[in-house]
């Protein structure tokens, strides 16, 4: 039986309901014949630190809860929210769903199989976990060592966010589901000049740990990886223009699989038609030898989640498997209407937000390859290890990244670093362009955000080393 401490101190006590009045209104809503009903509460607290040249310029702390009422019927959906948590505000949202009218057929959404979710992370609130002038002192030690590394160092930033939701959801299929959310981020970021030449590096990371997370040791990996990424930068040529063999490191340049194939594999924009992987199921999409999955379950996490927003176990779900597409990112209405099973990734921002189909952490499997096997391979390319922005057009595929860090290969050795390089290509097509996948994989550290439709959400994303054939690469020379 479910433990409900956390929500019970945050949101039940604190209002006039009980977990009985809760099931009530769920079932007045059930009762106007829908095909699904759900009421999700959220207790939300944020906390935020920055400093800039060795000064704390923010620091701030807020508390948010409230609660989304939504019912559905077919591809129709009806949705309030309040920000008031009492029976009057639950009532009138009740109410207000109910008066939305139903075209529901009482049809029976189907329980999720194997969907009993496992403790993948802390109940710790991270804001309480060090005092506040111990989180100064984490940003002050990366202003003084990112200055201590480089004399060509002329500015730092730091911030250091953490965060600390509590949610309960009273779902369709009858269960009270409570889900404790920690979630820390530190980020850095520097600029250093030299002879009139100014260059920008940054590195971070985080997951739902507690502030201890950042000790010493990691302070001094994320300050270092800025400070080196922003002088090699300084010293980098312009990046070469047109058709060449591109490798993408492993870890965040996941990046570009996340955005440019993993939206592609949402339900609902292959519901819908508007995916470049649209009635593709069963079919080659990629190399053989490539295995993408999408896994909400990896203990501490960014994109990790006991459960998600509609109170269903969070899966490791294969998406492809040897090149053939065999599964998509499905919530509940999506896999109802698509006949196909639930995979734990209704996801939102918050309270006053619809659930809709969004990745957690999404990663290609290992291959066979060394790093070095792949960079020796080549005789003339380009080896992009970083990225920073980037978009992608999910009905044709067609994406456009810029590398924040890339080097030249050549003679299958990686040589001078370049800068203003460009990765233009089509995400069905690039699949089908890798021609090497490395034995490395790695995971981003733990910085991803996932926009969609207006959401923000907490991901991860990660790969192998990969060499992909003949892809367009923008840049200045």
């Amino acid at each position: 039986m479910q433990d409900f401490q956390y929500s019970n101190k945050f949101i039940i006590n604190k209002s006039d309901l009980s977990h009985q009045s809760i099931i009530k209104y769920l079932d007045d809503i059930k009762s106007n014949t829908v095909d699904y009903a759900d009421i999700y509460f959220q207790y939300s607290k944020n906390e935020f630190w920055s400093l800039e040249d060795g000064v704390v310029k923010n620091g701030s702390y807020s508390i948010d809860q409230g609660v989304g009422v939504r019912s559905i019927s077919g591809e129709k959906t009806a949705f309030t929210y309040s920000d008031d948590i009492s029976n009057s505000a639950l009532k009138s949202a009740v109410n207000a769903i109910n008066s939305m009218g139903s075209q529901g057929k009482g049809s029976i959404y189907q329980l999720p199989k194997d969907n009993e979710p496992s403790q993948k992370y802390i109940n710790e609130d991270p804001t309480q976990s060090i005092e506040n002038n111990e989180k100064i002192e984490i940003l002050e030690k990366i202003d003084k060592l990112a200055k201590t590394l480089s004399p060509l160092v002329s500015k730092v930033s730091a911030s250091l966010a953490c965060s600390y939701d509590v949610i309960l959801i009273q779902n369709h299929f009858g269960s009270l589901v409570q889900d404790v959310r920690p979630l820390v981020r530190l980020s850095v970021s520097v600029i250093v000049e030299s002879k009139g030449k100014r260059e920008q590096g940054s590195s971070g990371g985080g997951g739902r740990y507690n502030l201890n997370y950042f000790d010493d040791e990691i302070l001094s990996k994320y300050t270092k990886e800025a400070v080196d990424s922003a002088l090699i930068n300084l010293e980098a040529d312009a990046s070469p223009a047109g058709s060449m063999t591109v490798v993408l490191g492993s870890g965040w340049p996941g990046i570009l699989l996340h955005e440019a194939i993993g939206h592609g594999l949402e339900g609902d924009f292959n519901r819908k038609g508007t995916s470049a992987f649209s009635n593709k199921m069963g079919q080659q999409v990629a190399a053989k030898g490539i295995h993408i999955v999408d896994d909400g379950t990896i203990d501490d996490r960014r994109g990790s989640l006991n459960v998600d927003d509609e109170g269903n176990a969070t899966k490791n779900t294969t998406l492809i498997e040897d090149g053939k597409l065999v599964g998509y990112i499905q919530d509940a209405q999506n896999a109802k209407l698509m006949n196909m099973e639930v995979t734990g990734n209704g996801r939102r921002e918050s309270y006053a937000h619809l659930p809709m189909p969004r990745m957690t952490n999404t990663y290609m499997l290992n291959g066979n390859h060394t790093k070095e096997e792949i960079i020796k391979s080549v005789k003339n390319g380009l080896y992009a290890n970083n990225f920073g922005g980037g978009q992608v057009d999910i009905t044709s595929g067609k994406f456009v990244f810029s590398a924040s860090e890339a080097y030249l290969i050549k003679d299958g050795r990686i040589s001078h670093p370049v800068k203003g390089a460009t990765i233009i290509g089509n995400g069905p097509e690039i699949l089908k362009q890798v021609s090497m996948v490395g034995n490395d994989l790695s995971l981003d550290s733990g910085v991803g955000t996932c926009g969609k439709d207006g959401q923000s959400v907490p991901v991860g994303v990660g790969q192998p080393t990969l060499k992909i054939d003949n892809i367009v690469v923008g840049g200045t020379n």
